[in-house]
This record gives C-alpha cells, structure tokens and sequence, in this order.
C-alpha cells in the first residue's frame, strides 16, 4: 500500500494546519482511504471506485482526467498549493467532519469532491501512526540521501579521474601538436628549399635557352654577313675579270696597226698572246721587243722576195 502525508490548509481558517494522508492499493482511481488530523483530533473515511466513477459523471469529465485532477489536489502537496481549496465543517455532536476539496479557475471554483469522516476514538494512535509514518519517510529519505552521497562523492572520484587523464589527454595533445608542428616546419622549409632550387633551375635553364638562341642568331648573322660579303666578292671578280677580257683586245688591235699588212700570219706570236694574257705582268716590255723584232723579219722577207 503507498501513502502520502500533506499539510493543509483549510479555506475557513488558513492559520490552522491539518494532516491529511491519501492511502491506496494499485493505483488512486481504484479507490483510495483518508486520514485527517489537527494533532488532537483525527478523522478517517474511504471513497470508493464507484464513488470516483459517480464524481466523474456529475462533472461531465472524462474519469482518467478525473483521477488526475483527484492526485493534483490530494498527493501532490505543497507543488498545488494554491490551486486547490480545502474546506472543513467538524460537526461535534455526531462527531464528524465534513471534508471538500476543490479546483480553483480564474472566475471561480469547481468541486472535485466531498466526504463525511468519521472522528477517531483514539485519535492518539492516529498520531502516533502518523508520527511513525513521517519518521519512516524521514529514515527512507535520509538512506537516499546518504546513497546520493556516496554516489555524488563516487562520481567527483571519477570526475577527478577523469580531469586527471584529461589533463593528460591535453598534455599529449599539446606535445603531440608541437611534435607535428615542427615536423610540418621543417617539411614546409624542404619543400621551399626545393622549389627555390627548382626556380633557380628553371631561371638557368631559361637564361641558357636565351643565351643559345641569342648566340644563334649572332652565328646565323655572321653568316649570313659572310655569305653577303662572299657574294659581294665574287661579283667583283667576276666585274674585274670581265674587264681585264674586254680590254685585252685593244693590245692585238694596236699590233695590228702597227704591222700594217694584214696578209701576214704567224701562228707564234699569237700563242705568245695568248700566253701573255694568261700572265698580264711584263706585256709592256715583251711588246717593246716584239716591235723591235717585227721589221728585222719584214726586212728579211723582203729579201727574199
């Protein structure tokens, strides 16, 4: 059997307090029984499942919500305070009390329930019940809390555990970070040093690309400055040679004039010519001589006419 013990306040008299204790097998809606006490007087009474069921059907409300509002204004306690009303008529000559409790609403209040209890003969065993019952929730109270206790001073053992390896989780971590940032340093400064050299390689190869082609075209200038000068040369032999050709026609011409008689051949001076033009060098003074031999054989051949 589950119970609770509240205190209350009735709406009559909000300074006197009251000790109300729900009791119930399975659940509240099965039906539950009542214990209300001012610590010299008590009162009990039950309501049963068709009790629940009838109150339910005069308030046009669905049981289920019903059942619930009946533990809102009787277990829950101090977390509805406020919002539930409490009313209590004690009737001395048939020693009863007539119990109510209602639901507050904004323009007024709803009745959830009433009841008649009964007045205790011996209201100090009620007392003493309620007493005992308190003094058991109290010792269950203190068991869980000591239980809490134990588990939270478990739980800071683990969390300081827990710090501890994460401190040395952040330690690792830190060294580990500054291990990798190192390495990537020095990675990073190996791969500048490459690719600086690989740039110096390539500026190398660039300026020894554009020193062959400009030597290149300083060769094929060259040579086409000697293919120019070469061809400028020859035409000037071939101009001089043309006008030594030209002008050795005059010698024969003159030779011719000076014999005077153009029905002497001589085959031999002839190939003297031709051998002094291959050998222009001396002509003027083999020239000379020829002349001079020329009328001695006249003469002589006139003799032998």
């Amino acid at each position: 059997m589950e119970k609770t013990l509240n205190r209350i306040h009735p709406v009559s008299d909000p300074e006197a307090t009251y000790f109300l204790q729900i009791s119930w097998e399975k659940d509240l809606g099965t039906g539950f029984g009542l214990i209300l006490s001012d610590g010299q007087c008590a009162w009990t009474g039950t309501v049963s499942e068709a009790e629940i069921s009838r109150e339910a059907a005069d308030m046009e409300m669905n049981r289920e919500k019903y059942v619930e509002e009946l533990k809102k204004a009787l277990i829950a306690g101090e977390e509805s305070a406020g919002k539930y009303n409490f009313a209590i008529s004690r009737d001395e000559e048939n020693m009863e009390c007539h119990f109510s409790y209602e639901r507050n609403l904004k323009d007024g209040s709803f009745r959830l329930g009433s009841l008649k209890l009964q007045e205790v003969s011996s209201p100090a065993e009620v007392v003493k019940e309620l007493i005992g019952y308190c003094l058991d929730c109290l010792g269950r109270l203190q068991a869980k809390n000591e239980h809490l206790q134990k588990e939270n001073e478990r739980l800071f053992s683990d969390w300081s555990d827990v710090e501890k390896r994460l401190e040395k989780c952040v330690e690792a971590k830190e060294e580990l970070e500054a291990d990798l940032y190192n390495r990537f340093i020095l990675v990073l400064n190996e791969k500048k040093a490459k690719i600086r050299n690989l740039q110096k390689l390539l500026n190398e190869a660039k300026e020894s690309v554009a020193d062959a082609k400009c030597t290149r075209d300083s060769i094929a200038t060259t040579q086409m400055a000697t293919v120019r000068e070469n061809d400028y040369d020859g035409s000037t032999d071939e101009e001089s040679e043309n006008l030594t050709q030209a002008s050795l026609p005059s010698a024969p011409e003159r030779k011719d004039s000076l014999l005077g008689s153009p029905d002497v051949i001589d085959t031999a001076p002839r190939r003297k010519r031709r051998q002094r033009t291959a050998k222009p060098a001396g002509t003027g003074a083999k020239m000379a001589t020829y002349e001079t031999e020329l009328p001695a054989k006249e003469k002589k051949n006139g003799d032998i006419r």
